[in-house]
């Protein structure tokens, strides 16, 4: 199948005719179809089908029939809620037309060819982003990610025994990492600062994901004098600007976009707020920074109104330059593209503490992504396409 077919056939799969944003969560239905999709084409293209314990899915294509050293490439087929067609997908789509392409060329690598699709990338079910690389490579501990906890309550252990994988097998698979030379990840560029087709990153800041808990107590919206009241709205109300104002001061970034309110009901009165802090930044320092002063202002604002609060750092990723060598070993073979940092983060930051990484981009021209106006013109993902099956043919030929 050509790249458009391939594009064509997932584009409905977990979207929402109302708003057009997609809506794969690991393990649902729209991300098992995504799965099963994978699957198809890997099996078309006589590529040999492996799913690792963590319940990431790879397809390698091993002309001369040697395993190590090998080329991976791919990205993740999940999203974030009401997210955009290409974050991910375009990766692992893209990693299948290369193939197809370096085979219409008569190309035959000396090196396996991988195309992974990572799980769990989002973190949308879950709470912790690229959830199967970082247990591919140790990142997290198999205990914490086995009780990970989705907004049913449904446990990550158990959601994986319900899919035939064993939850005590979860972990670091040093077999598989021992094959692999490289990883290049081919993504949508989620922002504007690409102005050409196709580009290559340098580096992706650090970035992280803070829970803030504001315990109060629940009372009646209308007999409830406002001088007795606990009620934890206002110090998470609070909190939210001083993430604004704190990111203001150190140039970072910071996003409350999840909160959930107990019990959730117009006339009463709070007894809990729990709410997701995003934050990014140009330098470690300063990110934590940031999160420090976020947290004294919650902190104050929750004492002032006889709240609790708690935070706990559900997931951090440090400053990750991108391997030098191979980065400049893509730009050389795309004859000098631009290169870039990126705020946004990826399975290849979490492989790169194991492998040589590195990243493609394909201009996004509406600057949006994780929202449905995320969007790459057909032109530039055969670009892409193209970028990356020269970048393969130099690493699994050279």
């Amino acid at each position: 199948m050509s790249f458009e077919e391939m594009w064509a056939a997932l584009l409905p799969v977990g979207r929402d005719p109302g708003t057009g944003g997609y809506h794969r969560f690991a393990w649902t239905p729209p991300e098992l179809e995504c799965r099963a999709w994978f699957l198809d084409e890997a099996r078309r293209r006589d590529l040999d089908v492996e799913r690792d314990r963590n319940g990431n899915l790879f397809a390698w294509w091993r002309p001369g029939g040697a395993r190590d050293g090998a080329v991976l490439t791919g990205s993740h087929l999940d999203s974030v809620p009401g997210g955009g067609a290409y974050d991910g997908p375009l990766g692992v789509v893209s990693a299948f037309a290369a193939i197809d392409l370096l085979r219409e060329r008569g190309v035959r690598p000396g090196r396996p060819i991988g195309v992974a699709a990572f799980a769990e990338e989002e973190g949308a079910r879950f709470g912790v982003a690229c959830l199967g690389s970082r247990l591919l490579t140790g990142a997290i501990a198999p205990d914490r990610a086995r009780g990970l906890r989705d907004r049913d309550g449904r446990a990550f252990g158990d959601v994986l025994a319900a899919h035939d994988l064993d939850p005590d097998r979860i972990g670091p698979d040093e077999d598989l990492l021992g094959r692999v030379s490289c990883y290049v990840e081919l993504h949508v560029e989620q922002g504007r600062a690409l102005t050409a087709p196709v580009g290559v990153a340098s580096a992706i800041v650090p970035h992280g994901r803070w829970r803030f808990g504001f315990a109060g107590e629940g009372n009646h919206a209308g007999t409830t004098r406002l001088e007795d009241r606990r009620d934890p709205m206002l110090p998470f109300a609070r909190m939210v600007l001083a993430a604004r104002d704190a990111a203001e001061r150190h140039g970072a970034f910071t996003t409350v976009g999840r909160v959930e309110v107990t019990p959730n009901g117009v006339n009463a009165i709070p007894s809990a707020v729990t709410a997701w802090l995003d934050g990014r930044g140009p330098a470690d320092d300063l990110v934590r920074r940031t999160v420090a002063e976020v947290h004294e202002a919650a902190r104050d604002a929750a004492r002032e109104h006889g709240v609790a609060v708690e935070l706990a750092e559900e997931s951090y990723s440090p400053v990750v330059d991108f391997d030098t060598a191979l980065r400049d070993r893509l730009a050389g073979a795309l004859g000098g593209v631009p290169v870039l940092p990126t705020g946004a983060g990826h399975d290849a930051g979490i492989l790169a503490a194991r492998l040589p990484t590195a990243m493609l981009f394909v201009r996004n021209p509406t600057g949006v992504s994780h929202a449905p106006a995320e969007h790459a013109e057909p032109a530039d993902c055969l670009a892409g396409v193209e970028a990356l099956t020269a970048v393969l043919k130099n690493l699994a030929c050279g």
